[in-house]
């Protein structure tokens, strides 16, 4: 009994996921960066976990938010331009969603 692999298929769903990641993080980075040029800082509340190490205490989450907030009133862009990263922000973030969802549907349909 022998077992024959497609080498071909294989490379090519490589090149794909392959691909489909690069896509993801780079629109993934580059919406993060707008939403920050925009003024709006994520600023990730500390988590507290079971067993586990807190990653911010509660005076560096204040600590944060308060540079945060600093750096949202030195942002020397115009309301239109903060306008104008939020829209491209959010657009990056979509085509992230998409790209996830084309992989899920190229597995569930395409196979």
């Amino acid at each position: 009994m022998s077992v024959a692999i497609d080498w071909m298929a294989f490379v090519n769903v490589f090149l794909v996921a392959l691909l489909g990641a690069c896509l993801i993080v780079t629109f993934y980075a580059i919406g993060l960066r707008l939403l920050v040029r925009a003024g709006r800082i994520p600023v990730v509340s500390p988590a507290e976990f079971t067993d586990a190490i807190t990653i911010l205490s509660e005076k560096q989450a204040k600590r944060a938010a308060k540079q945060a907030a600093k750096a949202e009133r030195k942002s020397p862009l115009t309301e239109g331009q903060k306008q104008v990263a939020l829209v491209g922000a959010y657009a990056c973030f979509a085509l992230c969603a998409l790209a996830v969802i084309a992989g899920i549907l190229i597995i569930v349909v395409g196979h």
